[in-house]
């Protein structure tokens, strides 16, 4: 008798409708600038008995950036930050996934920014437990978090400031608040 357990592999679509992936960034070396991208798409493929054979590949659509300034966004899009004419998409490819110490998970994988593509590490809290929505899909959510410096991906622009300093920190923090509808 065979007593093994097929293991449970589930896939989920990103829901862009209640997605957000946001970021901030230092200004004038005083306080930060935040902003965010509602254009996301993607999958995951999660194997729920051990989440480290689970993957995920996500999209975001440059052009939806908004960080409530008009000016300041047509600036982001151009060609001194994400140039977005030329490169429409940012998009990220788990490699891996561990057990961060704490027991919160560790996704590494290739975030492409710019057309540069490097490795990061995301700390992730999730997946939850799935719940059922009023049209009985299933869903779940997660929360994910990471740095990277903007320079390390072609995001050169600034300017110096009278005082010292810039006007734009290298410094980005990205948090990532994403819900999943089973597929």
């Amino acid at each position: 008798m065979n007593t093994t357990v097929a293991p449970q592999v589930t896939t989920w679509k990103i829901d862009p409708a209640h997605s957000v992936a946001e970021f901030k960034v230092r200004h004038m070396m005083i306080s930060n600038v935040k902003g965010e991208f509602s254009g996301i798409s993607g999958s995951l493929s999660l194997d729920e008995a051990d989440p480290r054979n689970s993957r995920i590949e996500a999209t975001i659509d440059a052009a939806s950036l908004n960080t409530r300034e008009p000016q300041r966004d047509a600036h982001l899009r151009s060609a001194d930050f994400f140039d977005v004419e030329k490169f429409p998409t940012l998009s990220f490819v788990s490699r891996r996934v561990t057990r961060g110490d704490d027991g919160s998970l560790e996704v590494t994988g290739d975030l492409t920014i710019h057309g540069v593509s490097r490795e990061v590490v995301f700390t992730v809290e999730g997946p939850s437990e799935p719940v059922r929505d009023p049209w009985g899909k299933s869903r779940i959510g997660i929360e994910a978090k990471t740095k990277i410096h903007r320079k390390d991906f072609g995001l050169n622009w600034n300017a110096a400031l009278e005082a010292g300093g810039v006007l734009v920190g290298e410094e980005v923090a990205i948090a990532l608040d994403v819900q999943f509808v089973g597929a």
